[in-house]
């Protein structure tokens, strides 16, 4: 006798959906990136010589790392730029998406010209456009940047204030353009909330402000944390970012060498994977205090 087969829950076609779309990318990552970051870090162990008949490699344990870390002040100091930079443009991208989506989540007249609009800079952002807007100055608040008010104050500030005020007068627009695809996000999670949800709360006379926090930010708690990585790591392999191009830099230089270079990526993949973990854990915390 035959035994009939249970039909499959709903719960299980999407678990199933979810595990056939993440395998693409397993699949990808482990034929074209596995190998290279394997080779990178034996690299980092090794003063690596390019010559006419291959490359040789001296292994030298630790020393690229120690040398990066304790006797290259430029790195250091790109590292912790890095770090405070990205630390000031997630919560502003996060704010402004989360406040642009919410307005295109209305309903008026040509709201898909308005998306569109926010999007474009996604797309119009390459490397060779986005290195002249930020030449002639295109990223910075016009008229407030340059101003003599300003200067005096960041004159005023201590060290450890002025470099993020610097950036954030300098680059402001910049974050800006790199909320595309956050409204998107964040949008799409908006127009998933049951709309019951909002009218019982009306009934209950809960106002708009009250239905915001206790209805609209908890259902995008997952939302925020997958915009917050997206962000990190959008930032993190920007065509500006000084840290990138400092390795850059170092790969055939005389006093760097492929070998050291490989040791900084790694640093900065560590860093890179420690401020994801922070993010992670302060949503996580601040998700349990909102219950």
């Amino acid at each position: 006798m035959s035994q009939v087969k249970r039909p499959i829950s709903h719960r299980q076609r999407e678990a199933r959906s979810g595990w056939i779309f993440v395998s693409i990318w397993v699949i990808g990552f482990l034929l074209f990136s596995l190998v290279p970051l394997v080779q990178t870090f034996v690299f980092s162990l090794n003063a690596v010589t390019v010559t006419a008949t291959g490359i040789s490699m001296d292994f030298v344990q630790m020393a690229n790392y120690s040398r990066a870390l304790l006797t290259d002040p430029t790195f250091v100091e790109l590292l912790i730029g890095y770090v405070i930079e990205t630390a000031i443009s997630v919560p502003i991208v996060l704010i402004f998406s989360m406040i642009i989506a919410l307005l295109l989540n209305l309903k008026f007249k040509f709201k898909g010209f308005f998306r569109t609009i926010f999007f474009l800079p996604v797309v119009i952002t390459s490397g060779p456009v986005i290195q002249e807007l930020t030449a002639q100055g295109a990223t910075k608040v016009a008229g407030l940047a340059d101003s003599a008010t300003i200067e005096v104050l960041l004159r005023e500030l201590p060290n450890a204030l002025r470099a993020p005020v610097q950036y954030l007068l300098s680059s402001f627009i910049l974050i800006l353009w790199f909320s595309g695809v956050q409204i998107l996000i964040y949008l799409s999670s908006l127009q998933k909330i049951d709309r019951s949800v909002y009218e019982a709360a009306a009934i209950d006379g809960a106002n708009a402000w009250e239905s915001f926090w206790k209805i609209t930010l908890p259902a995008l708690q997952t939302t925020t944390l997958i915009n917050a990585f997206y962000t990190i790591v959008t930032l993190s392999h920007f065509s500006e970012n000084k840290v990138i191009k400092y390795v850059y830099s170092q790969t055939y230089a005389v006093q760097g060498g492929i070998g050291y270079a490989s040791a900084m990526s790694f640093i900065y993949l560590l860093a890179l994977v420690v401020i994801l973990a922070v993010i992670t854990l302060a949503l996580s915390y601040s998700a349990r205090k909102s219950r």
